[in-house]
């Protein structure tokens, strides 16, 4: 009687379903549930670059050289002034004597290239100075007379031709990863190319998996009827790792309460604990009983207005997550990334909420060499309807040129030319590839990376590119991007920047920066000299060496301006010709004795320890489309700039963060 009893009791609860829930909206669960929880910061270990395969940067990682370390050339040739290469032909060569010298990767040059004269180098050495290209060897030809030799030049050539300038890949003091970024193999690399052996990242939390049930078996056992092998713990265990977390796995449980509760106490040891099955109304289902006793807050929320995954439980114990998923697999798995992912990914520090092939048109212009297949790495700017995939340029040696790809374009053998605004199909590298939050094109600073590293801090995705200040506002007024950094001097109106806003485009303010004159410290020629008589010793100085800025760079405008008044034809200045594309470049050839005066950030010309004479205080502010004024990404750049804390950042790193400041 007392066994019928018990059964009847049994089939009564069952079927009145006692048990369940009370049910709440999505939103409410997730309000619950955090608001339960005190989530910290993971700790931060050491591992050495061989283990850092997927793990979470822990720390801002700045470059504490640049890449390459010098100007360096991309070409087996001879290093040359390109003015005595001026119309050679092969019907009417050049003559340069040969020095006596041969530039291998790894030493470093001991004689100048004179006039006249060449040095032969091999690809990646270092160029000497004097030399402002490099020659081919296939456009020379060596003539040998006694114990002579002499070069035979074929074919002009171009100052910087052939030539990858110091810092053009990566510039000392640049943010190259960022805090809770992803290793894939790609950072892996730029952190080798730095000489890191070991990276900060944090500790990988570690996550229980627990499956209950009488039904539930192990893959690789027999399946007696009734039964079902256990898919949730793979799926789950897969999924964990792949939001930067340890799975535990624990096994299947049968439907006895005690052994359960032995398992999630185990369990417990872990910093997040996750059940699956035990949820729903059935009165076989002991997940849901063996927690309900639990008050520190226990559980939060036991059924939630969805479809698939209504009867997930949410519980919290001494500050430890624990989620009872819905025992079948699609509602597991959808419950997952809705209640548990989210903090999965907090605690392993990476942002709360992440954002095959494509189509996408080119900006500009892409030539190819006709009989070779050509695949070309872009990076990809604009709406998802409206892609432009822009080539990246660095070249083959540049470490960077792969990480910072989101696909690649493949140009046909027989295809020389994809013209300007043509529509391409880009192969995505990464299929879960999404638009980022802010694209940003224009002149690179190191103040707008530290703005746009909190950005990031704060989930948003970003992507630049560097083309200089009137390659942004090309770029804005083609809307192409939602920011661009600019630092243009209009000498008429004495402005920066505002005379040089397209239609399309609003100006925001952002910080002021001291232009100067940079030299080395103990170069007599400028010894107690201001910045204009410094141009002034400079440019009368036949030995002086100059290191330029390439076209539609701010700098490179101002630098015209104040040559224009010292001297009538300063292009034909030594090293007027070399064109390079950042501050860094300009400290890098001044400090390493390859040109010995030029114009830089005064920011930059600490960092690599030169002397700095001040020219003129410059505007640094940024352009944004009327249309993606009220993006969120935007308006989140735009409150960063009116905080005091960031304003007194920018200002801790040398830049004049208040008000605006107009040339002189």
């Amino acid at each position: 009687m007392n066994r019928e009893r018990e059964s009847l009791n049994s089939i009564r609860d069952a079927a009145a379903q006692k048990q369940f829930l009370n049910v709440v909206s999505r939103d409410e669960a997730t309000r619950r549930f955090r608001e339960a929880l005190s989530l910290t910061k993971p700790e931060v270990k050491r591992v050495p670059l061989a283990a850092a395969l997927g793990r979470v940067v822990a720390r801002h990682v700045i470059a504490t050289l640049d890449i390459p370390g010098f100007d360096r050339s991309n070409v087996d040739g001879f290093a040359v002034r390109s003015v005595d290469t001026s119309g050679a032909m092969e019907e009417s060569p050049r003559r340069l004597r040969l020095n006596a010298e041969s530039i291998l990767p790894g030493t470093v040059p001991q004689l100048t290239v004179a006039a006249g004269t060449a040095t032969p180098i091999a690809t990646g050495g270092m160029i000497p100075r004097g030399a402002d290209a490099v020659l081919m060897i296939e456009h020379s030809e060596l003539i040998e007379d006694g114990d002579s030799l002499t070069l035979e030049v074929t074919r002009s050539v171009q100052p910087s031709s052939f030539i990858t300038f110091a810092g053009s890949d990566i510039a000392l003091g640049e943010t190259v990863l960022c805090k809770g970024q992803v290793l894939s193999s790609r950072e892996i690399g730029v952190l080798a190319a730095l000489g890191l052996a070991e990276v900060d990242v944090y500790r990988r939390p570690q996550v229980a998996i627990i499956s209950t049930g009488d039904e539930i078996v192990a893959p690789g056992k027999p399946l007696p009827l009734g039964s079902v092998y256990d898919s949730n713990a793979a799926i789950l265990s897969a999924a964990v790792t792949e939001l930067g977390c340890e799975p535990v796995v624990l096994g299947a449980v049968h439907d006895d309460e005690e052994a359960l509760r032995e398992a999630i106490d185990d369990a417990l040891k872990c910093d997040f604990v996750l059940l699956s099955g035990g949820t729903s109304k059935g009165a076989g289902d002991i997940s849901y009983q063996t927690v309900r006793g639990w008050t520190d807050p226990g559980i939060v929320a036991h059924g939630v207005a969805l479809k698939p995954g209504k009867p997930i439980c949410l519980a919290v114990t001494n500050n430890t997550p624990v989620v009872i998923l819905p025992g079948f697999p699609t509602s597991a798995i959808f419950t997952f990334h809705e209640f548990v992912a989210p903090v999965l990914r907090l605690m392993a520090g990476l942002p709360e909420t992440p954002k095959h092939k494509t189509q996408a048109r080119v900006p500009m212009r892409i030539n190819s060499d006709r009989g070779r297949t050509e695949y070309s790495l872009v990076r990809l700017f604009g709406e998802d309807n409206d892609l432009r995939a822009y080539p990246l340029g660095k070249g083959s040696g540049a470490v960077t040129t792969f990480s910072h790809a989101d696909g690649f374009i493949t140009i046909p053998t027989h295809q020389e030319i994809i013209e300007e605004n043509e529509l391409v199909e880009v192969t995505l590298l990464d299929a879960r590839l999404t638009a980022p939050d802010l694209v940003v094109v224009g002149s690179h600073c190191v103040g707008l990376d530290y703005l746009l590293s909190l950005l990031r801090e704060q989930g948003f995705s970003v992507t630049t590119m560097h083309v200089g200040s009137q390659g942004g506002v090309s770029a804005i007024r083609r809307n192409e991007c939602d920011l661009a950094g600019i630092h243009l001097f209009d000498e008429q109106t004495g402005t920066y920047n505002e005379t040089f806003v397209p239609e399309n485009a609003e100006l925001i303010p952002g910080y002021a920066r001291t232009q100067c004159f940079v030299c080395r410290p103990d170069d007599s020629r400028f010894t107690n000299l201001d910045a204009e008589s410094a141009i002034q010793a400079a440019t009368s100085d036949p030995s002086c060496v100059l290191v330029n800025r390439n076209r539609g760079s701010g700098t490179r405008i101002l630098l015209d301006q104040r040559l224009a008044n010292c001297i009538e034809d300063y292009t034909q200045l030594p090293g007027y010709g070399v064109q390079v594309k950042s501050h860094n470049a300009v400290a890098a050839a001044i400090k390493q004795g390859r040109a010995d005066w030029g114009i830089a950030i005064e920011t930059v010309a600490r960092e690599y320890g030169l002397a700095s004479l001040p020219i003129q205080p410059e505007q640094y502010d940024f352009l944004i489309p009327k249309s993606r004024i009220d993006r969120p990404a935007v308006k989140a750049f735009r409150k960063l700039l009116g905080e005091p804390s960031v304003r007194f950042q920018l200002e801790q790193q040398g830049f004049l963060a208040v008000g605006r400041t107009e040339g002189r």
